[in-house]
């Protein structure tokens, strides 16, 4: 009888001990020859030290620890066994996955990216630089028969030169502060220039002097579009308005207001929404023209949106601010993507051709070329500046493509005009297309 009872309070007390210490077993009911062969031993390096509470006597008598085994184990069939065990060799199981998880990375199956592979575009080389501007070159247009371009700028004048030849035909002067927008007519033989001066005119090319003015305008005017089908003119400006005049009659038809700072981009459709424009509000809305009210706001950009290029055969338009060049859907406005880098400057203009080459120029000189369907920036340089100009004067504030699609022509801070064409000399193997996918395309 005295026996039984002994071996039920050991029974009890080794329940303690194995509650108490949360599943890992007591050695202290152990053959003497047993522990002292378990402490010679060494054991493996990853042994569990637990301290019990208030340093029970097991510990004090100098019992070993348990060695946790690493690999998988057998599920515990004690009922006390629970806890700490069960948790230790789950996380190490679950490091033992990973590790083989990248072993077998190697045989496993690709998936094939859906991002689209980008088009081959030749390198863009610059083949001549045209200097005759005394401030710094701020807008461009090139005239509908794809003959001459006009040139605004900073010294006041607005320069009208030969595409072909770089030849200057003709200076016209009238505005008092720089011109920061031009527009060519295809309807009729107008240009219309803008400036600081919140003037914007409209020169007859056949008289070369100015036929009228549109008056209304606050404070500065930044940019200027015409419509392609009907007479309106549309000019936005440090007002934070954008402007609708009738062409013939001089009058204001719409003051588009909403934003709540310089309107610095603006570009018009023939269908809706007929009117775009960007802020410095970091915002672009698309207009109605019919009541002059707001369809929608794309809050996207987290910087001024500084320009944007409308691609001439696509439902598409494309937006760039200090944070990220953005590609939106017509005519809802839909996003469709990020650029896939990052230019990490101003951008004060851009442009993209039929081929599908978008170009955008960047305060610090900086000019990157893109692929449109892709995003894929095929081609970085950078502009050079005329000797006698500091280096800081590296600065792109327009640019744009003649009609064909085949020259691009820049202005410059250092009161260049700058052209270039595709490098012919290039093929696929010389210049070979350096793309990979993205991972994860960013949505900001």
């Amino acid at each position: 009888m005295l026996l039984i009872f002994s071996c039920s309070k050991k029974i009890r007390t080794s329940h303690k001990v194995s509650v108490e210490y949360g599943g890992i077993k007591s050695t202290a009911n152990q053959p003497p020859h047993q522990v002292s062969s378990a402490t010679q031993d060494p054991g493996p390096s990853n042994t569990l030290a637990l301290p019990g509470p208030g340093d029970s006597k097991d510990s004090q008598k100098g019992g070993p620890q348990n060695a946790l085994v690493v690999g998988p184990t057998m599920p515990s069939t004690t009922p006390n066994d629970t806890g700490f065990q069960s948790k230790s060799t789950a996380v190490v199981s679950a490091s033992g996955s990973s590790e083989r998880n990248l072993s077998t990375s190697a045989l496993m199956e690709r998936m094939p990216s859906k991002w689209p592979r980008p088009v081959w575009h030749a390198p863009w080389k610059n083949y001549r630089v045209i200097s005759g501007h005394l401030g710094w070159v701020r807008s461009v247009a090139v005239d509908p028969s794809n003959t001459w371009f006009c040139t605004g700028s900073a010294d006041r004048t607005i320069k009208i030169w030969d595409l072909a030849s770089g030849v200057l035909k003709l200076t016209l002067t009238g505005h008092i502060e720089q011109v920061r927008g031009l527009a060519v007519s295809n309807r009729h033989t107008y240009m219309f220039s803008a400036g600081d001066d919140k003037q914007v005119k409209c020169w007859d090319l056949e008289q070369n002097k100015v036929i009228r003015s549109y008056h209304g305008h606050l404070s500065g005017v930044y940019c200027l579009a015409l419509h392609p089908t009907i007479d309106v003119l549309l000019t936005g400006g440090r007002d934070s308005v954008c402007r609708v005049w009738d062409i013939r009659s001089k009058m204001q038809i719409h003051a588009l207001s909403g934003h709540d700072n310089t309107v610095c981009s603006v570009f018009t459709r023939p269908t809706d929404p007929q009117v775009v424009t960007g802020s410095h509000d970091t915002t672009i809305k698309m207009w109605d023209l019919r009541y002059g009210k707001t369809m929608s706001t794309l809050t996207n950009h987290k910087k001024s949106v500084r320009a944007m290029a409308q691609h001439p055969k696509e439902q598409a338009f494309a937006s760039a601010s200090a944070d990220n060049i953005k590609k939106f859907n017509l005519p809802k406005g839909e996003f469709l993507h990020n650029m896939l880098s990052q230019q990490k400057t101003i951008i004060n203009a851009m442009a993209v051709n039929e081929e599908g080459v978008m170009v955008t120029g960047g305060d610090n000189g900086s000019m990157w070329f893109w692929d449109w369907k892709s995003g894929h920036n095929f081609q970085q340089s950078q502009t050079i500046v005329q000797p006698g100009s500091l280096d800081s004067e590296a600065g792109i504030y327009a640019c744009t493509y003649d009609l064909t699609g085949s020259r691009l022509i820049t202005c410059e801070a250092d009161k260049t005009i700058k052209m270039w064409k595709e490098d012919e000399s290039a093929t696929p193997e010389t210049h070979p297309l350096n793309f990979r996918p993205p991972k994860d395309i960013r949505r900001f």
